[in-house]
């Protein structure tokens, strides 16, 4: 029994050493349509790595005809957070901020990565006229960093650097920025994150 109790303790301690880190967190999107619809085709990210077409980058969205689309998609699928998260993509580059903030945070609620990792930066920086709230856009950003967001991954530790949580509960130390750092080595093979990576190491 002391041995078993002693395997189970390791086991706790190597769990508890991975959560957190970059990659640690898996989203689960199979419980949701990956049907393609109107608002995929017209307001998906490029980036967003749970999206089921290539996406568009913002210049090329038309913004009136994507925010009709995803408002007859999320008609259809009110609870699809792809669909929540595009909807508000096009509403918030059309200006409509306060129309789109609920609709994301739904997206949040279901932990989708992108969501985490936009909505972390409208708070950040107040993009749109969103409100400004540092504090929860570094439980945001690095949450969507724990799903493996690559922007997420790199932008919560700099931020953190430029010392744009201070204060904030999800401040992290030094230790913490270095081990997302290092973690994120692992997540690309990207040449320019990796000389973005060594770069805030070196800070």
């Amino acid at each position: 029994m002391p041995k078993f109790a002693s395997v189970l303790a390791l086991l706790f301690s190597s769990a508890a050493a991975l959560a957190g880190e970059p990659g640690s967190r898996t989203f689960d999107s199979s419980p949701f349509s990956q049907a393609v619809t109107g608002c995929d085709r017209l307001a998906a990210h490029p980036e967003d790595p749970f999206k089921v077409t290539p996406g568009l980058p913002t210049e090329s969205v038309d913004f009136l005809a994507a925010i009709a689309a995803c408002r007859v998609a999320l008609t259809q699928d009110p609870g699809n957070p792809r669909i929540l998260y595009q909807t508000a993509r096009a509403l918030t580059y059309a200006g409509q901020v306060k129309e789109a903030l609920p609709l994301i945070e739904k997206a949040v609620a279901l932990h989708y990565p992108q969501a985490l990792f936009v909505t972390g930066y409208l708070y950040l920086e107040g993009f749109a006229g969103a409100p400004k709230d540092p504090c929860r856009a570094a439980e945001l950003l690095r949450e969507s960093a724990e799903y493996g967001r690559m922007s997420a991954v790199l932008g919560y530790p700099a931020y953190a650097l430029e010392g744009r949580f201070k204060g904030c509960p999800g401040e992290p130390s030094k230790a913490e920025v270095r081990k997302f750092l290092e973690s994120a080595r692992s997540l690309t093979s990207n040449y320019f994150h990796g000389l973005l990576i060594d770069a805030l190491l070196r800070d």
